[in-house]
This record gives structure tokens, sequence and C-alpha cells, in this order.
């Protein structure tokens, strides 16, 4: 089983800027793939950014040009967030899979077995 901490997140204005991060333990020996997901209230949980199969960044629609994700398994992983806009308030989770780098669905939250807690980003304009 593995084990995802978030921390770094806040109220900030729009424009501003956040670093979230999420420790990773538990067992990673099967080298499990890693992404940023979103939720808001009322609504499904929504990818926001991950690696594909080669290590090239994803991201959502969204996101792109303003946040940068890094990191991996054993040095944990984070989420650069710039420029951000009232609509990215929401609560940001890191997630696992259970089968090891995945091929595809990198963005599909059905994919990934492990969350961690969550941690709230509020922008306020």
């Amino acid at each position: 089983e593995v084990q995802l901490v978030e921390s770094g997140g806040g109220s900030v204005q729009a424009g501003g800027s956040l670093r979230l991060s999420c420790a990773v333990s538990g067992d990673i020996s099967n080298d499990p793939h890693l992404a940023w997901f979103r939720q808001v209230p009322g609504k499904e949980r929504e990818g926001v950014a991950s690696f594909d199969l080669f290590g090239r960044t994803i991201y959502a629609d969204s996101v792109k040009g303003r946040f940068t994700i890094s990191g991996d398994e054993k040095s944990g992983l984070y989420l650069q967030m710039d420029s951000l806009q009232r609509e990215d308030t929401a609560v940001y989770y890191c997630a696992a899979s259970s089968v090891g780098q995945l091929v595809s669905g990198h963005l599909n939250p059905s994919r990934y077995a492990y969350w961690g807690q969550g941690t709230q980003v509020t922008v306020s304009s």
C-alpha cells in the first residue's frame, strides 16, 4: 500500500502562486504512477497534471502554461501553480496507481488506487 500526504495549500489572491507537495511512502516497489487531481464540491474529480509513460508532462487544458508538475515517488511529487485564477479554487489531491506505470488514462481518476487526504486551495479576486 502507498501513503500520500499533501501540503502547501492555502489562500492566495488571483495572479499569485502556490507550491503543493505530496510526500510518498509505503510500498513503492512497483514504481507507481503519480498524478495531481482537484475537486470542487458537487463536481467530479478532475485530472490536473501527470506524466506519460516516457516521463513527459501532461496537463489539463485549463492549467497548461500555468502549472508545473515535478518529482517522483522517491523525492516526492510537486505542483507549482502560477497565475492562479478563481477557477482554480478546489481541494487538490495527489494520487498513485497500484499497477505501476500507466500506458494511458493518466488523468483519469479511476486509474488510481491510492489518494491523499487533500489540501485546500482558495483563490480570491
